[in-house]
């Protein structure tokens, strides 16, 4: 009994040594992400060529720490560390992907507005007339992980054509065709029952741009109803058309994780 009080108060001094030592203070690249400015590789860039200040003094080091009540400026803008916001949208046809849209149209955030007073993004983009599955946030670091190139991210649609899939468009398009920028394959393709094969779920890692609409004009296929139903391990389940809703927690640490595929 007395080992174990004593390996007890060597537990609690520890975390008393712990706790004494978190002064709040955070890397400054982490910093700038946390404020929705850019990802922390970015960051580390805009610190290295010097438009980074603290406190007035310009910081190049790149391991440098913001306490909190440091004030930091990018050039002469004044960066506050921002709450995470993570926003997950049903989006419907006829909205435009876009923070303002010069022509006048419904954009996603005027579906959104009034949610949050932090300013957020859309991760990624959905043309004007695609449907399905949004993610909007101000973590700058999370949206380059999941729209970077190299990170590759699981995707599934649901396409509706004006007539029925060939078979031989059908095997083709699972065996690889080639595009103007070059060659895409579908990682699955399968028919909806009873939409006598004019209805399929395509899934797909590829993020080029209106990747799944030429995949099928490739063909001479006209889409009807384009439906992103997936991405990145987010689902539209129970979420109406034209709605949206917060994140859950464990959804953002499997996001964060990279845990959904």
């Amino acid at each position: 009994m007395r080992k174990e009080r004593e390996e007890s108060n060597v537990h609690r001094s520890r975390r008393s040594v712990v706790k004494h030592a978190d002064d709040g203070s955070v890397r400054l690249n982490k910093f700038l992400a946390n404020a929705g400015l850019c990802s922390r590789r970015e960051a580390d860039t805009l610190i290295a060529a010097g438009v980074v200040r603290i406190n007035g003094k310009v910081v190049t080091e790149l391991g440098t720490k913001v306490m909190p009540d440091d004030t930091v400026y990018f050039h002469d803008q004044l960066i506050k560390s921002q709450k995470k916001i993570y926003i997950l949208l049903n989006k419907p046809k006829n909205c435009v992907t876009t923070v303002v849209d010069p022509h006048g149209r419904v954009t996603v955030m005027d579906i959104i507005a009034g949610a949050c007073k932090e300013r957020v993004y859309p991760v990624g983009r959905l043309d004007r007339n695609t449907m399905g599955v949004l993610l909007l946030t101000n973590d700058g670091e999370l949206t380059t992980k999941l729209t970077h190139p190299k990170f590759e991210k699981k995707k599934i649609y649901e396409v509706t054509l004006e007539k029925p899939l060939a078979q031989e468009h059908y095997d083709a398009i699972l065996a690889g065709i080639e595009l103007e920028d070059g060659p895409i394959k579908a990682d699955a393709l399968e028919f909806v029952p009873d939409t006598k094969h004019k209805t399929l779920g395509i899934e797909i890692h590829s993020g080029r741009n209106r990747i799944v609409r030429r995949i099928f004009e490739h063909f001479g296929y006209e889409i009807e109803k384009l439906d992103r139903v997936y991405f990145a391990g987010l689902t539209k389940y129970k979420l109406p058309r034209g709605r949206w809703r917060f994140l859950t927690e464990e959804e953002v640490a499997m996001l964060k994780m990279g845990s959904y595929e």
